[in-house]
């Protein structure tokens, strides 16, 4: 994958961030160098390791599924959102 001017345009309007001029060509060798490292895992060879679910000797402790709900704690968190209706976050659209 190339890290590139497009590249970094499209992750600067699916964030919602702008990055200054003088930042875009430290960000792009950050990321390729991220890149180039989640690469190289595809060369470990792991066919002799078998696959795992949990580290946890027995599984993961379970616990009852309960519901809860916090009507005045859901308030004020909408309260200091930036836009909400009927109880839930109002968000921009991203996805094209």
């Amino acid at each position: 994958m190339t890290v590139d001017d497009k590249l970094i345009a499209k992750l600067e309007k699916l964030s919602s961030l702008q990055v200054d001029d003088e930042r875009k060509e430290k960000l792009k060798s950050e990321l390729a160098d991220i890149i180039n490292f989640v690469e190289n895992l595809n060369d470990i060879d792991v066919s002799n390791i078998e696959a795992t679910f949990s580290t946890i000797e027995g599984g993961t402790p379970l616990r009852e599924d309960t519901s809860k709900q916090d009507l005045e704690l859901s308030n004020h968190i909408l309260n200091h959102a930036p836009k909400s209706e009927d109880g839930y976050f109002i968000v921009p659209k991203i996805i094209e």
